[in-house]
């Protein structure tokens, strides 16, 4: 592959002879996302759009995960400066909409936890493929900001709007199982059988007629086109939230590993959205 995706030095990037490329998140604590990887995942689209070798992008993780989400020091790092809050918010814009507007196919394979940043690449995917054990998690509210990465885009659209409003309120994790169930993946197998199954699906995509199969999706991404402005509100939300003292409590607890205490915060912040 050379140096073509050499500005994308946290992805690891592999192009089969089918013309599928395998994009395989790789990391520390089950393929967490660091400010590196964030950045690569939003910017990667355009160049794997613009590579007529590729036909199709397999995204998965390395090991037994996908994606554990955010590292604790980007959210770290994110409260404790605006500078870094505003760039990792056009990321976050950046990595939802070049999905969006990338017109190959794009098939996930999601074992183990699925969360945050690393999630929004499984479940933007055209065919996702989970693990009946596959730990499914928005968790934003528990952190103490509010659901904006992709969930707002897509996720009333696939599951409906009861079932979005519950899992992003509460953060109830979902099993590969329960998420297919549900809509929100699209196919759900054994464990040990979610990358092969992906990829098989990724060959035969690859293999298809490669027009009919990019203006069918892109027509169907119209669906997800038209709740843009959803999006940006919950955007806008999720990084406010990120200079408020809500997060604060919402990482500590983390960190510490014990229930959040938001109620301890009511005299300090407003009751009304």
């Amino acid at each position: 592959m050379g140096d073509r995706y050499a500005d994308f030095p946290s992805l690891k990037l592999e192009l089969d002879k089918h013309g599928v490329m395998h994009l395989v998140l790789e990391g520390p604590s089950l393929n967490s996302v660091g400010p590196q990887m964030h950045r690569d995942l939003a910017d990667v689209w355009p160049a794997l759009q613009a590579d007529p070798e590729v036909r199709a992008v397999l995204v998965y993780g390395a090991g037994k995960a996908f994606s554990s989400g955010g590292s604790f020091e980007s959210i770290q790092a994110m409260v404790d400066s605006y500078e870094t809050r505003i760039r990792v918010m056009r990321e976050a814009r950046d990595l939802v909409l070049n999905i969006v507007a990338f017109d190959k196919p794009i098939i996930s394979a999601m074992r183990g936890p699925a969360v945050g940043a690393g999630l929004v690449t499984g479940i933007l995917a055209d065919v996702s493929v989970a693990g009946r054990k596959a730990k499914i998690i928005d968790g934003h509210t528990r952190l103490g900001v509010a659901a904006g990465d992709h969930a707002a885009i897509c996720w009333p659209i696939m599951m409906g709007l009861a079932k979005a409003k519950y899992y992003l309120l509460t953060c109830d994790p979902l099993s590969g199982e329960e998420a297919e169930r549900i809509g929100l993946v699209s196919l759900c197998v054994e464990d040990d059988d979610v990358v092969a199954e992906a990829e098989k699906i990724a060959v035969r995509l690859a293999e298809g007629a490669p027009t009919a199969i990019q203006w069918t999706k892109h027509a169907l991404n119209h669906w997800l086109r038209s709740a843009i402005p959803a999006f940006e509100a919950s955007l806008g939300a999720e990084f406010i939230g990120f200079g408020g003292p809500e997060v604060k409590e919402g990482l500590a607890s983390h960190l510490e590993k014990r229930p959040p205490r938001f109620t301890d915060l009511a005299a300090t912040t407003g009751q009304d959205a």
